[in-house]
């Protein structure tokens, strides 16, 4: 009896050893819990939306804001585009395509664990028809001299007075040109240089700046005096290859001293010129051209040229037969602007001394 008592606790013994824990034995690990994001909301604002424009201003632009339980992170997407996460839940976008459009915007919510939900919404949106873009201008904002990478300059006199008989020496010194309180001034003085009596500057973009098509704003205060003779005007960048008047000339504004309150428009083709019969030119009547600014602007499309005043037509160019003599206007043009003095049919007047042209700004568009 004994015995067996002694072999059973034994056996219990082992029994006991066999089930303790040990340094070997693997420890039992819990599975992480999965997050889901929970009450996503999103929603999405169009920029200027009220009963007047129930899809927005025109500008395209939407802000969206999403929330979300559990969620570190969203995504968002317009359409088929790429998704772009943030932590903030917040996104702006601008619809560039005009008109009238619906979009889907769809919105994902992230946990910490990579898990997600999503939303979306849709929405119409309207973008206003883009206006034309500006390519190019100098508002002389800064004192001193033109910026050299938008402007060069003729010097001297020309080949018989630029072929007009003017009586000038065109310079690019300060005396003659320079930037000064926001305005470009050239300054044509009565003085001897270089063999010449009058001096003046022509600034000009060839070589570093033309165009074809567009419209052209300038805001200018013209010079006064007779024997004067401002103008704003263009040629074609061809002109060294082709000659003058193949490469074709806009004047989109010119003014005689001598004819103080009238100011033209007139276009240089080999069809015309310059003083050719029954054709007629813009000119129009302004009385304060020399006290006031005023803004002189072309239209230049593929079929026709419209001069232009203070925002009204004067003169539209638009021949009956298009061909290359009458419309060379379908390559590239520079801009200059200029104050000559005297010319082959007029003369200046003896008392003159000075006279100043103001440029506030040039702008081109497409």
């Amino acid at each position: 009896m004994f015995k067996k008592m002694l072999y059973s606790i034994q056996i219990g013994l082992l029994f006991l050893l066999s089930c303790s824990g040990g340094a070997d034995d693997a420890t039992i690990t819990e599975e992480p819990q999965e997050i889901i994001p929970t009450t996503l909301s999103l929603t999405v604002n169009i920029s200027g939306k009220d009963t007047s424009n129930p899809n927005g201003d025109g500008s395209g632009l939407i802000t969206c804001k999403a929330t979300a339980i559990n969620a570190v992170s969203y995504g968002f997407k317009i359409g088929s585009d790429a998704e772009l996460k943030n932590a903030t839940g917040e996104f702006n976008y601008t619809f560039t395509t005009e008109g009238l459009n619906d979009y889907v915007v769809t919105v994902f919510a992230y946990s910490s664990t990579g898990n997600t939900i999503s939303d979306f919404k849709k929405v119409t949106v309207f973008v206003a028809e883009k206006g034309p873009q500006l390519i190019w201008s100098d508002e002389f904002n800064t004192d001193g001299a033109p910026d050299t990478s938008k402007w060069g300059y003729d010097i001297g006199n020309g080949v018989n007075g630029w072929g007009n008989g003017e009586k000038q020496y065109y310079t690019n010194r300060s005396d003659n040109v320079r930037v000064e309180n926001g305005v470009l001034k050239i300054i044509a003085k009565k003085e001897n240089y270089q063999g010449f009596e009058y001096t003046s500057t022509r600034l000009l973009t060839k070589g570093k700046f033309d165009f074809t098509y567009g419209r052209v704003d300038v805001r200018a205060k013209l010079p006064s005096g007779s024997g004067t003779w401002p103008a704003i005007w263009m040629l074609g960048a061809n002109i060294d290859s082709v000659g003058w008047p193949a490469c074709g000339e806009i004047d989109i504004m010119e003014h005689w001293g001598h004819n103080a309150t009238k100011v033209s428009s007139a276009t240089h083709t080999p069809s015309c010129s310059g003083g050719c019969a029954n054709t007629s030119v813009g000119e129009t009547t302004i009385t304060d051209y020399a006290t006031a600014f005023h803004i002189y602007s072309l239209e230049w499309t593929e079929n026709e040229l419209n001069f232009i005043i203070d925002g009204n037509i004067k003169y539209t160019y638009k021949p009956t037969v298009k061909n290359s003599s009458t419309w060379p206007y379908f390559a590239p043009q520079f801009l200059i602007i200029n104050v000559a003095m005297g010319g082959s049919w007029f003369s200046i007047d003896p008392n003159f001394k000075e006279s100043v042209m103001e440029i506030d700004y040039i702008k081109v568009y497409q």
